[in-house]
């Protein structure tokens, strides 16, 4: 069994990840960590699912068994937990999240010292603890030696000065009304603080969690409530957070959903402008549209593509030396002032550009018109080697003879088919998505 996927271990609560595998991934984990020693501290957070609460307790009942103490914050966004792992001086960082997945799903993500996600060979040197079943059971520990665990609630304060101190001095938010959708998620106070304290007046939605509602009908993957409590409120702009709140969504003051790939435009080119975009480009991913890439291209900036993942753009931007980079779903990393994807921070950034622009963010926020493109997701029972599957190459060849760009590949969380076209022909793109989508749902599904 495959433990990890592209963003850590995540699954179905209580089924695939319960308790006793938790357990275990924590012990493997902190076997490893161990070896790299210096506080013996590990920082633990989490959003609001239900589930978090079995999942935290079995993680804290594996690492004090090896000897860790643990730091347990409580319901916070994932970027604070890359923030603060580095900032209290922990050996590593775990967030227990599953992101924008539905509330039956959990996920544990690790972070090591510096605050940055593990790298696939550390990821596959725990996945080989994990599955040493007698290093697992010896490796506990007695006495005087188990260690500690203790809850701290006062962490958000540090979290939310890091996320002021990006936001340029020379600007406040004063006079501007945000609508921010929470998702029931991770960051549901901090956000609305960040924002209130910089000057904007904020109606927030969606920011009372229960455990189940996280995601639901909500937050960045469903936007119908703020982009119509943007135009009910006549707000400036609209912000939608995901459940651990890495990524973001924005909605314009017309109530239209601003495309992820014309952010990155648009704050590359910002940061260009203000001097702060190193490296002479952006690191977006193969999901990405042309025409993010011709209009990096007309202001002498390259585009770089990684594979689907905020942890790979990670990889180029600092193989690079490139500061920023990001996803068309709305991972957005701002390398000086955050080691992974965060939402508020990005958000912080965009309301920069919207200010000195003194545009409308319907104006500034679309820079550039983008190709014809579809992404469908198809259900699928299992994950056949695409390669294996008789017929698809003589498919793909067709669509790249007709100029137009493709991409198939599984989902890492998820059993799932993404297809991914652009072309400049619509039409022709449309007729080309069906056949391919019934190709596959008559051999995978």
């Amino acid at each position: 069994m495959k433990l990890f996927g592209t963003d850590g271990v995540r699954g179905q609560a209580g089924a695939f990840l319960n308790a006793t595998m938790a357990m275990q991934v924590a012990i493997a984990a902190g076997i490893y960590f161990k070896k790299h020693a210096k506080t013996k501290k590990i920082l633990v957070g989490k959003d609001t699912r239900r589930s978090g609460y079995m999942i935290e307790n079995a993680i804290v009942s594996g690492l004090t068994a090896i000897g860790y103490d643990v730091v347990q914050i409580g319901p916070m966004p994932t970027p604070a937990i890359a923030f603060l792992t580095e900032n209290m001086r922990c050996d590593a960082g775990i967030m227990i999240s599953a992101s924008h997945n539905p509330f039956e799903d959990n996920g544990i993500k690790f972070f090591d010292a510096e605050g940055n996600k593990l790298s696939e060979e550390i990821e596959a040197k725990i996945e080989e603890i994990y599955n040493n079943k007698e290093l697992l059971s010896t490796s506990c520990v007695t006495g005087k030696e188990i260690g500690y665990a203790r809850r701290i609630d006062d962490v958000i304060g540090r979290y939310i000065v890091q996320l002021k101190n990006s936001f340029p001095r020379e600007l406040s938010l004063q006079g501007l009304r945000i609508v921010l959708d929470t998702a029931n998620g991770a960051g549901y106070r901090v956000g609305p603080t960040v924002l209130e304290e910089l000057g904007a007046e904020v109606i927030v939605i969606h920011d009372e969690p229960d455990g189940f509602n996280i995601n639901e009908d909500c937050g960045a993957l469903h936007t119908k409530d703020l982009s119509q409590a943007v135009v009910k409120y006549r707000a400036d702009i609209g912000i939608a957070l995901d459940g651990d709140a890495d990524r973001l969504v924005v909605i314009d003051e017309k109530g239209k959903v601003v495309d992820g790939d014309q952010l990155l435009g648009a704050m590359g080119v910002y940061l260009n402008k203000r001097k702060m975009l190193r490296g002479g480009g952006v690191v977006a991913t193969v999901m990405s549209n042309l025409g993010l890439e011709e209009y990096l291209k007309e202001h002498k900036l390259q585009l770089f593509r990684s594979n689907v993942g905020d942890k790979f753009v990670l990889e180029i931007m600092n193989e690079k030396g490139i500061n920023f980079g990001g996803e068309q779903s709305g991972h957005v990393i701002l390398h000086d002032f955050a080691k992974t994807g965060d939402g508020l921070m990005s958000a912080l950034q965009l309301l920069a550009l919207v200010l000195e622009s003194g545009k409308k963010a319907s104006e500034v926020l679309r820079p550039f018109a983008l190709y014809p493109q579809q992404l469908r997701n198809i259900a699928i029972k299992e994950k056949k080697p695409l390669e294996k599957i008789e017929g698809l190459k003589e498919r793909l060849d067709e669509i790249e003879s007709l100029k137009m760009r493709h991409l198939v590949r599984y989902s890492g969380t998820e059993n799932k088919l993404r297809i991914l076209l652009e072309g400049k022909d619509a039409k022709v793109l449309n007729a080309k998505m069906n056949e391919l989508v019934a190709f596959f749902e008559k051999e995978l599904a």
